[in-house]
């Protein structure tokens, strides 16, 4: 399913008890956040928060991965994408690659697994792909958006709904068009995005940012924290 449609579901890839302790984690860290800070911005928190690599290297997380790019793994980023029940914010149809192709080459390669923290519904917000949509660059445009500053338009008769149980998981390539709509239910939606590469992806922006060596060897000289 990954390689034809860019993107494929699990039932889960933590262990239960790793699972919720991830969870316990993630809340008191919403907790922790100042007042006025919206929660969809929790963006790369591993990078000030080292216990998160407890699930960023998990073993089983790192051999879901494995199995689409390879045995030598970088961790690229996270982020934690939390929309809160009734105003969370909608993410605007993209390629993740597209915002990418500054910092790692080829940005194509790179996939993201996106963890349930909480039930993602249609209700809440789930995230939405275009099967397929993976083969081929889009052409972005500028957009208002909060999240964004550029989309790409699509089809929305070909958008799945990913809808998510507390505890599963997708895994989508960074080339698939995807987003997701506003929350406008009365639960929360919460995602834990784990981004992955292979080493045989080109850093570019070592000066800025942290890769990681998840496993395996280096094959593009990058330097790695």
């Amino acid at each position: 399913m990954f390689e034809k449609d860019g993107y494929e579901t699990h039932a889960s890839v933590l262990a239960p008890a790793r699972f919720e302790a991830l969870a316990a984690h993630f809340e008191a860290k919403l907790a922790a956040l100042p007042e006025g800070q919206r929660p969809e911005h929790m963006d790369v928190p591993h990078l000030t928060d080292p216990a998160l690599f407890e699930w960023l290297l998990d073993p089983d997380v790192l051999d879901l991965v494995e199995s689409l790019i390879g045995p030598d793994i970088a961790l690229f980023s996270s982020h934690f994408i939390c929309k809160p029940a009734g105003d969370g914010k909608p993410v605007p149809w993209h390629q993740d690659a597209h915002f990418w192709r500054d910092s790692i080459d080829p940005a194509g390669d790179a996939i993201t697994v996106w963890l349930a923290i909480d039930p993602s519904t249609v209700e809440n917000g789930c995230l939405r792909v275009i099967p397929g949509s993976h083969l081929t660059a889009a052409e972005h445009t500028g957009t208002a958006d909060s999240f964004f500053n550029q989309e790409t338009a699509v089809d929305e008769s070909r958008a799945v709904d990913v809808e998510l149980e507390r505890g599963a998981c997708s895994v989508h390539s960074a080339m698939l068009v995807h987003g997701s709509p506003p929350n406008r239910s009365t639960l929360r939606r919460c995602g834990y995005t784990m981004r992955y590469m292979p080493t045989t992806v080109r850093f570019l922006k070592p000066d800025s940012h942290k890769i990681y060596l998840a496993r395996g060897r280096d094959h593009a000289g990058n330097t790695y924290s």
